[in-house]
């Protein structure tokens, strides 16, 4: 059974296995970025089929924008998943900058910046935002 620990107000799952070591690396993020509303949080959740990217400010915790590839025009394009992702980052930057947002802080979400993770941030600088 996995424990339950916090570490400066942020719970994670100790254990053994993928998720809890996706965890333990998020937490690590964590403990440095954080959203303010001049310079909000860009997150990023990805799982095996879909990716869904929030802007977050952390001081009210609400999210200002957001996109997914469950969203109805992105689900029957073509493309493969980084293709989506990328396309993703382009409609969350289009989003947060008609909320005004210039500038965000990329986080990860403990997932490697790498695939489609940096895809979702370049799409989100060539929809305009800076990361």
């Amino acid at each position: 059974m996995a424990r339950r620990s916090s570490y400066r107000g942020v719970t994670a799952i100790k254990g053994t296995g993928t998720t809890a070591a996706r965890n333990r690396r998020h937490l690590r993020v964590r403990k440095k970025v954080s959203g303010t509303a001049v310079r909000p949080r860009l997150v990023v959740n990805r799982s095996t089929r879909h990716m869904f990217v929030q802007v977050v400010d952390d001081t009210v915790g609400r999210t200002l924008a957001s996109a997914s590839t469950m969203e109805a025009d992105l689900r029957v394009s073509d493309g493969d998943k980084t293709a989506k992702a990328r396309r993703v980052g382009e409609l969350v930057a289009e989003r947060a900058r008609a909320a005004g947002i210039e500038a965000v802080v990329f986080d990860r979400g403990g997932n490697r910046y790498h695939g489609r993770v940096a895809a979702v941030a370049d799409g989100a600088r060539e929809g305009g935002l800076a990361l």
